[in-house]
Parts: structure tokens; C-alpha cells; sequence
């Protein structure tokens, strides 16, 4: 069973990472965009075609954000993080740097103490627009799933030409203003065994780690159900092992098991 948000603007809910989050979907409500295909993905897996459903008008987001944002101030339930999330990946709507303008701005106005936040696979920080809105944000928490090609090929199954090392390189970019966000299992899909906990993947990633030098780095594992069923839960003992390393490092690490 997928979860699929069927508002631009959903919740808000409880955020193992985020606290209080009211959730902005960028992408059509009855289907999932995204340049990855995720074997772990909330969302389900991606359709063959694209969902018929239009995307998110710029205006009608910042007009039912406003309305909400109204709403939730001084309530229990004001947002701890306004996050950009929803059915897939947020920076592929064409005008995801205005919305993020006009978000700020609103956040500014309505609920000063809350960040802005983005989940993003980073397969879009290569256009200049992109990379520029994500400087703007108070979290931009960007995907790294592996040490190795291989491994982000087999749990993010990339449907764009993925090469690691630009990537690697254009999140130095960010001069340490980003959080790394990786999950961590084992399992099998398609016949193939996958395992990002290998003493390999995570010495590469480490070293990925190092050269980005992001100002966190956010580790999980699955929560909810995922679309591939032959997948491993790691265990939070597991987790803070690897944990351990990264803090060794000197960088900000938080474990959500």
C-alpha cells in the first residue's frame, strides 16, 4: 500500500526528523514524479507513464499555504518545519524557486520560528536555479544512499543518468550549508542482494562524507511499508555503530530507528 498526498498543502504531521511538519506537495495527487524509483519509496513505485493529474499552480500553493499557515499560528499545532516533500521529487516543478521565495516569505510573516525545509534525491542541484533555492532554505536535506554506484543504482534505481562523482562534487558545492539523509537496510529486489551496511559502502561513504563536510547528517531506517517486501529493518544498535563513525568524523549525526 502507497501513501499518496492528495493536497499541495497536507498535514501537518508528526516528523521523526522535522517535529511538527506541514507538508507541501509540489506534484500531481494521483501518482508519483521522480527521477529515482526508490525500492523503499512511501510513495510506491513510480508508474509506467506519467500521472494525468496537472502539477501545483504556483499561485493556488502559496494561496492554501497562507490559508493554512493563518490557521496554524499560535496553535499546538504550529509548525515546527514547513517541508517540501509530498508525491515524489519537489524540485522537478518547474517554478520550485519562486515557490520557495513566496514560502519564505509567508513563513516570515505567519510562523517566524519555523524552518523551511526540502527533501530532495539532489538529482536536480545541477541546474543553477535549483542549486540557488536550496542555498535559501534552512534544511536542504539531500539523499547519498551508498558508497558506491552500484549500490545507489540498486536501491534508488536512477531512471536519469546518475554519475556519482559530479554528484559527489557538486554537493561540495554547497560548502557544508546541507544535510546528507541516508537509509539503511539489506534485502533483495529483483534477485539481487543489496546491503548499504557492508564494511565497504559505508568506508566509501564516510569518505564521500568527508569531502561534502555537510553540517549534519540525518540516518534511518524503514518506517512504513515499502513497495519491494524482501527488505531488512536495521536495528538502532546497528545504526548508532555506524553512527559512531560518522561522529568521529566531527560531524552532526542523528539516528531515527
Amino acid at each position: 500500500m502507497s501513501i499518496l498526498f492528495h493536497d499541495s498543502i497536507f498535514g501537518p504531521l508528526k516528523s521523526r526528523r522535522l517535529g511538527i511538519s506541514l507538508g507541501v506537495n509540489l506534484l500531481p495527487a494521483n501518482g508519483k514524479i521522480c527521477t529515482f524509483n526508490c525500492i523503499y519509496c512511501e510513495c510506491g513505485w513510480n508508474k509506467k507513464g506519467k500521472p494525468t493529474g496537472t502539477l501545483a499552480d504556483k499561485e493556488a500553493v502559496e494561496h492554501a499555504l497562507e490559508e493554512r499557515l493563518t490557521t496554524l499560528r499560535g496553535t499546538e499545532l504550529e509548525p515546527d518545519s514547513i517541508t517540501f516533500s509530498g508525491n515524489g521529487e519537489p524540485t522537478l516543478h518547474p517554478q520550485f524557486p519562486a515557490i520557495i521565495d513566496s514560502t519564505i516569505r509567508l513563513r516570515n510573516q505567519y510562523c517566524p520560528k519555523a524552518k523551511v525545509s526540502v527533501l530532495t534525491n539532489g538529482t536536480r542541484v545541477f541546474a543553477p536555479s535549483v542549486f540557488a533555492a536550496l542555498q535559501r532554505v534552512d534544511n536542504n536535506i539531500i539523499k547519498l544512499d551508498g558508497g558506491t554506484l552500484h549500490c545507489i543504482d540498486a536501491l534508488d534505481q536512477p531512471n536519469i543518468q546518475f554519475n556519482l562523482k559530479a554528484y559527489i562534487d557538486q554537493l561540495k558545492r554547497f560548502n557544508g550549508n546541507l544535510i546528507i539523509q541516508t537509509l539503511f537496510l539489506r534485502g533483495r529486489h529483483n534477485g539481487v542482494t543489496i546491503d548499504n551496511t557492508t564494511d565497504e559502502e559505508v568506508a566509501l561513504w564516510l569518505e564521500h562524507l568527508v569531502a561534502i563536510q555537510p553540517k549534519r547528517v540525518m540516518m534511518y531506517v524503514i518506517e512504513r511499508e515499502t513497495p519491494e517486501q524482501d527488505l531488512e529493518k536495521i536495528d538502532k544498535k546497528e545504526l548508532e555503530l555506524i553512527a559512531e563513525k560518522v561522529r568521529s568524523l566531527g560531524i552532526e549525526t542523528d539516528i531515527y530507528a
